[in-house]
């Protein structure tokens, strides 16, 4: 084994929730990419989990140099930590994967094979999901209300399980982005993709920290990020308003001339409590917008380096993805 050289193949793994299946993961990804080179390394990013994920990353990376650890601050989310494993590559293809084994390593080499066909990106796509009905429904619905206000046709089955060239991977670091979503990112640099089938296992440990709420919050900030959707559908909705009410307007004048009819106030109340509730709406979607400029605005770190594990040992705020 020689790890003076630069490594082969990067694998990316955000660690939340699953410290059990850490020993197992490691084992896995050693068997698959030793299909490819013995020069490889594994980087677990320990996103603030919150059952002891660090002290059993540490132990895999005594246990073999080629695994390397970095500990964040706190929890930043999975986008994040995904940038700040990027971050610490060096091999010329780098895979991105779940830690909890539902994205199976025995598919490293195919993904591997996959790119060296000359593609940019290449993505596992799921031949079905290994979720309950109520969570596989959810998933479904958020993949379809965010490819329709983004207006990039994402894809359900796809996930995060992804091998990149470095070339995308130097793409993704320089996308200064505060709030990310690993996929969309993937979408907008470009280059060519490809995608393997891939077989979707059951979670090892635990459950996904991904509850109803959270895909909801999701939704909501890539929405913001990545669309003008919300701002355009708010003209459009106040453009019918007005249509509406001009309608109105005629009608009701053709009333008091015509038919000498006074209308009620229970009318005009309804009217403006409706239309002051519709205004209020849209002021709050641009209040959202906003507040998304000024988060961007402040330039602060994506993500904050606690502690590394056999890579340059040093407390570090890496900014925009890059130390």
């Amino acid at each position: 084994m020689n790890t003076a050289k630069k490594p082969a193949i990067s694998i990316v793994s955000p660690v939340y929730m699953c410290a059990d299946a850490l020993h197992e993961l490691v084992q896995k990804i050693k068997y698959a990419s030793n299909e490819i080179s013995d020069n490889f390394e594994i980087i677990l990013v320990d996103d603030g989990s919150p059952d002891g994920a660090w002290p059993k990353i540490r132990e895999e990376c005594k246990k073999d140099k080629r695994v390397k650890g970095v500990s964040l601050s706190r929890n930043f989310g999975q986008h994040l930590a995904i940038t700040a494993g990027l971050a610490h590559t060096s091999g010329d293809a780098v895979v991105v994967m779940d830690c909890d084994l539902q994205d199976d390593p025995k598919y490293i080499p195919e993904l591997y094979n996959e790119l060296q066909q000359g593609y940019g990106i290449v993505f596992a796509k799921k031949e079905s999901r290994q979720h309950g009905a109520l969570k596989n429904l959810a998933s479904a619905a958020f993949y379809k209300a965010i490819s329709w206000i983004s207006d990039f046709k994402l894809d359900p089955e796809i996930g995060n399980y992804t091998i990149l060239s470095r070339k995308a991977v130097d793409s993704f670091l320089s996308f200064n982005d505060y709030r990310r979503g690993y996929i969309f990112v993937l979408s907008w640099i470009g280059f060519r993709t490809s995608q393997i089938m891939v077989e979707h296992n059951a979670r090892v440990q635990g459950k996904s920290s991904y509850s109803l709420s959270k895909l909801i919050s999701l939704a909501l900030n890539l929405a913001l990020s990545y669309s003008d959707k919300p701002l355009r559908v708010a003209i459009y909705t106040g453009l019918a308003f007005a249509v509406v009410a001009l309608t109105g307007l005629m009608f009701l004048v053709w009333q008091y001339f015509f038919r000498n009819i006074i209308p009620g106030w229970t009318s005009t109340v309804v009217v403006i409590t409706l239309v002051g509730g519709i205004i209020m709406i849209f002021l709050g979607i641009i209040g959202l917008y906003i507040s998304k400029i000024f988060e961007q605005t402040k330039q602060r770190p994506l993500y904050v380096v606690d502690n590394k594990e056999n890579l340059l040992r040093c407390w570090a705020i890496l900014i925009a993805g890059r130390s």
